[in-house]
């Protein structure tokens, strides 16, 4: 048995942003614009809502959110009649404006609600509409039903999670992500990647999920390279959105892996981005999963799922499980993503870090349960 569950409608395509005044009819008059740093897109889109008669107001995330910035804009939002939401930038403004939609429809304690520090409480209303622009090419934020916010006096990152918190539109556009530099289209791309990796190997998979896995992991295969080296090259940019989107529909209906098992806790804990986080950590948790498959056990089948992992991504029909080792960590390389030690990690946050690590939800997904020692190998090659 499975089920699964994604966005209300998703448009995608080049230009697609082109049709937000026609997708917002009916939604009210008075919106909440949800942004990034960069104002690259954000006079388009507000010209764009009020040439549909909807009036914006604007909130901006300049980091990745945090519970008390949460708190913030729903005081800010209720305070200003607020009828719907549209996130419009990376995964940290997205997740921020999904939270604001939940918590404007829900007053209260957002702890009432938060997964691992807070008491998990199911919402008692649906979100206010939402609407999702994504402007990388990353996280898959705009088909999933949780938003990852920071509880700072935690040092941990914990997801505010419902099914109702799914977006009422994904407006996925690959012409906003053709102005990303190479750091950025390198750490989000990993990301994606990632997200289409963990839940095809993931104890848990379904055929929804595997069918768009696949697909995400030969289009990544093909286009990431592609997009750090070319960032202009529509065709890159558009399998790299679409590579997000498939990995973000695979996570939110099956489990992901010890990648953000520790990505979570480690960005609570650092100032490391999270796309930066998995990238460093894919090709060791990869190596790890299989020695630890091999070892433990054999006849687990996610230990053939890498074997055809390494199939799609090398393309070679005679590959093995570790050549998708060494052509992730040749990528990882290409793509100069930095050393995990850079943000300033530590073998003294080990312990602390894979106690985390333990109690997530992505945890949990992983093909074989990893030992202590086997965790600290990850950390370890990661630094």
């Amino acid at each position: 048995m499975f089920q699964f569950a994604t966005a209300t409608k998703i448009v995608f395509g080049a230009g697609a942003l082109d049709q937000l005044p026609r997708l917002v009819q009916g939604l009210g008059t008075r919106a909440w614009l949800v942004l990034g740093q960069s104002d690259r897109v954000a006079e388009r889109v507000r010209g764009l809502l009020e040439s549909a008669g909807v009036t914006p107001s604007i909130a901006r995330v300049t980091g990745e959110p945090s519970v008390n910035d949460a708190v913030r804009m729903v005081e800010a939002a209720r305070a200003g009649g607020c009828e719907f939401v549209l996130g419009v930038g990376g995964g940290s403004v997205i997740d921020a404006a999904k939270a604001l939609a939940a918590l404007l429809a829900n007053p209260g304690d957002p702890l009432d609600f938060l997964e691992v520090v807070g008491r998990g409480q199911p919402l008692a209303r649906r979100p206010l509409p939402f609407i999702a622009v994504p402007t990388t090419a990353g996280t898959g934020a705009e088909v999933t039903k949780n938003a990852v916010l920071a509880a700072t006096e935690h040092g941990v990152k914990v997801s505010l999670r419902s099914d109702s918190m799914l977006p009422t539109l994904a407006l996925v556009d690959p012409e906003l992500t053709l102005s990303l530099p190479p750091a950025l289209t390198a750490s989000t791309g990993l990301d994606a990647l990632t997200q289409c990796i963990e839940p095809f190997v993931s104890c848990q998979p379904n055929p929804l999920t595997d069918a768009l896995s696949r697909e995400g992991i030969l289009r990544g295969a093909r286009a990431l390279r592609r997009a750090f080296h070319t960032g202009l090259d529509l065709e890159a940019r558009t399998d790299m959105a679409l590579v997000s989107l498939l990995g973000g529909l695979s996570l939110a209906n099956a489990k992901l892996g010890a990648v953000h098992g520790f990505a979570g806790p480690i960005g609570g804990m650092f100032p490391a981005p999270h796309g930066g986080v998995c990238a460093r950590l894919l090709p060791t948790v990869v190596a790890c999963n299989i020695a630890a498959l091999e070892a433990r056990d054999p006849r687990n089948p996610s230990l053939a799922r890498y074997v055809e992992l390494a199939r799609l991504l090398t393309g070679h029909g005679s590959a093995g499980a570790d050549d998708a080792v060494g052509w992730l960590r040749a990528l990882v390389d290409e793509l100069e993503v930095p050393p995990l030690r850079q943000y300033g990690l530590s073998p003294q946050a080990f312990p602390l870090l894979i106690a985390n690590a333990r109690r997530s939800s992505s945890m949990q997904g992983n093909p074989i349960v990893l030992t202590t020692d086997e965790l600290t190998t990850v950390l370890e090659a990661a630094l």
